[in-house]
């Protein structure tokens, strides 16, 4: 698919992009689930320990910075990682508050560029709805890349329409992929065709290339967030999850997906390399289907977490992905509490560009 030339005098124009995931980070933005929030409902006890895991791990090899509503919750959590048993010294609290703590979607999507042999950051500042309106109210979420541009003293770009980052996936390169089911939904952007909204990716990302797939998975309120599907692992390589039972309801979505993938190009013309990932087992809790995904890892300086399901294709899926990753470590972490929240570890993460 042909993109359209980036409009002069939009970040692209001037030599911003956004980087890919794995390219070197400063650190890791999170923010803290509240107990009174809704995103784990009767079923928040467990998840402190699940984020100090996380924590744990992403500390290892680069900061954490934690948005908190103020100093009395900064204190809990700080109490919550120690009884944990979580490192405190890579980790950054900021009273940036929010009502949920999905920070791939709400946080900040940071751009770089060089100048004069300098390296150059920004911020654009997507607006957010809660996935089409779903969860009011947002504000709160709404507000945070302003907060971090503030703190980084960066500039902000705001393009104004709804976009979320567990909706984009892009190589560094220029390819960037998405789907139909969330960008094209009336919830989001009802007044953009298509081509709109791929002249705001490209003039805000500074992609060159829109790749589109079709439509999520089970028990995602997103309305189909890509990185549930399909992940860039290099330049030309993406991972992207399919189920092999025919009887499953993702089965079919998720073949038509590969069936795209197999007919698209790079920013350059060059077929994509397409390696399957598996799907765990179906996983409900109360009745409800959940949306569990070895697709929404979360790659770090040094290592790849990966959420688990205690399932019989964990190890198949952690495998894979440590071949797909030769120069990371790739660790599981078990995802089953955190998934409650129709989300896992890259749901909650952003990342910062060194």
């Amino acid at each position: 698919m042909k993109t359209p030339d980036f409009t002069p005098g939009s970040p692209a124009a001037d030599g911003w992009r956004m980087p890919a995931e794995w390219e070197s980070h400063e650190g890791t933005w999170l923010t803290w689930p509240r107990p009174e929030g809704i995103s784990f409902p009767d079923k928040y006890d467990p998840v402190p320990g699940v984020y100090a895991r996380f924590i744990r791990e992403l500390g290892a090899v680069e900061r954490v910075h934690i948005n908190v509503w103020n100093a009395e919750m900064e204190a809990w959590v700080r109490g919550l990682l120690r009884q944990h048993e979580c490192p405190l010294e890579p980790v950054t609290f900021h009273h940036f508050p929010a009502y949920e703590p999905w920070c791939r979607d709400h946080g900040p999507i940071f751009l770089t560029r060089t100048v004069g042999g300098c390296r150059e950051r920004a911020v654009v500042d997507w607006a957010y709805n809660a996935w089409g309106n779903k969860y009011p109210p947002c504000d709160l979420d709404d507000a945070v890349p302003q907060h971090v541009a503030r703190l980084r003293r960066l500039p902000l770009f705001s393009p104004g329409i709804v976009m979320e980052g567990g909706a984009l996936d892009v190589n560094g390169a220029g390819t960037l992929l998405t789907t139909e089911s969330c960008l094209l939904n009336p919830n989001r952007n009802p007044h953009l065709s298509r081509e709109q909204i791929e002249q705001y990716l490209c003039d805000y990302l500074g992609v060159t290339r829109i790749l589109w797939l079709g439509d999520g998975i089970a028990g995602d309120d997103t309305d189909g967030h890509v990185d549930d599907l399909t992940r860039f692992v290099d330049a030309r390589t993406v991972v992207t999850v399919v189920e092999d039972d025919p009887k499953d309801e993702n089965h079919e979505p998720l073949q038509a997906n590969l069936e795209r993938l197999r007919t698209m190009t790079d920013q350059d013309g060059n077929p994509l390399r397409i390696i399957p990932l598996p799907m765990p087992g179906r996983l409900e809790y109360v009745g409800q289907r959940l949306p569990a995904s070895y697709a929404n890892f979360y790659i770090a300086n040094g290592r790849v977490v990966v959420p688990t399901y205690r399932d019989a294709n964990d190890r198949r899926a952690l495998e894979i992905l440590q071949g797909a990753f030769p120069h990371r470590r790739v660790v599981g972490l078990d995802s089953v509490d955190l998934v409650w929240g129709l989300g896992s570890f890259h749901c909650i993460s952003q990342q910062e560009p060194a």
